[in-house]
């Protein structure tokens, strides 16, 4: 006969105290009760009889995004964590469409622009992402709080010296080239995201080894260059091949394109023509607007600061 009950993780009462000791913010709380993501995650790990609260405050997730492939960050992602007291237990390469990016970021797209979505979409295609699956000390603040406070903010304005993503090169909102979750409740969630059950057990169970696979990220990142061209992120390269792009396809670029290209650039891709990918991604990245409103996102980022001000 099987049990209908709902696993003792899942049912309502204990979730809810679980998911409140894994993220500052009220909101996260109701708005993950009845998220499908994390109930998979709570779920399958209290099937395999590991303490969902103690992993996810261990463990944490770095995805290196396209941009980072075309960019060959991997190497130097690996060696910062090291430096920074993170340790790589496991790396997956994930496949990227627009169901990801928009399941990865559901809460917060509320106020992405319509260009910012489609060039969202450009830049999934471009290539596959690395997984990396990292662990930390779980002292006063969970590895995943650590680890999004060390990556350094999306404004490329506001990070400093030490910050992953300044390490990395001072891109802009949409080429910050890696993205981690928040807080621990995030990490339930997004590795319900990457990865279907099967996969996620396997994840879960290298994870909780804790032996290091930094080495299959390498070989991992390796087999992603290979079939991923290193591009320029300079727009004004992006600017000279949009330009030959729409003159071959017989709608010539306007003669003041380079010093005002956000129309031209939005009509091209409204249009559907034939420009290169990365070119409309790295110019419109630079000259399109990534937000609409001036409202707040569905779920506010959470901060290490929200942590320590919630826990102290």
């Amino acid at each position: 006969m099987i049990d209908h009950r709902a696993p003792v993780a899942a049912r309502p009462g204990t979730l809810t105290t679980l998911l409140t000791s894994l993220t500052p913010q009220r909101e996260k709380v109701t708005a993950y009760l009845s998220d499908t993501y994390v109930l998979e995650s709570v779920e399958q790990l209290a099937r395999l009889g590991i303490d969902a609260a103690g992993f996810a405050r261990r463990h944490s997730l770095l995805l290196l995004k396209p941009d980072a492939i075309v960019a060959r960050a991997v190497e130097p992602t690996l060696k910062w964590l090291a430096d920074n007291g993170f340790r790589v237990v496991g790396a997956e390469t994930v496949p990227v469409n627009r169901h990801l990016v928009r399941a990865l970021w559901y809460f917060a797209w509320n106020i992405a622009s319509p260009e910012r979505r489609r060039l969202a979409e450009l830049l999934a295609a471009i290539s596959d992402a690395l997984l990396l699956v990292v662990s930390g000390t779980d002292d006063d603040v969970p590895a995943p709080i650590r680890l999004t406070e060390a990556k350094g903010p999306t404004d490329p304005r506001k990070r400093q010296p030490g910050h992953l993503r300044y390490q990395l090169g001072q891109h802009n909102f949409l080429l910050n080239l890696v993205h981690t979750p928040d807080d621990p409740a995030d990490v339930l969630r997004e590795l319900a995201i990457y990865f279907a059950e099967n996969q996620r057990a396997e994840v879960i169970g290298r994870a909780y080894t804790g032996a290091s696979h930094a080495e299959t990220a390498r070989e991992l990142a390796d087999a992603l260059y290979a079939r991923t061209p290193c591009r320029s992120f300079d727009p004004a390269v992006a600017v000279d091949r949009i330009r030959r792009d729409l003159d071959r396809a017989g709608t010539p670029a306007p003669p003041d394109f380079a010093a005002h290209p956000a129309a031209a650039l939005t009509r091209a891709l409204v249009a559907g023509h034939e420009i290169d990918p990365w070119s409309a991604v790295v110019l419109g990245s630079h000259v399109l607007p990534m937000r609409v409103g001036t409202g707040p996102q569905t779920l506010p980022p959470v901060t290490a600061a929200d942590w320590r001000e919630e826990r102290g």
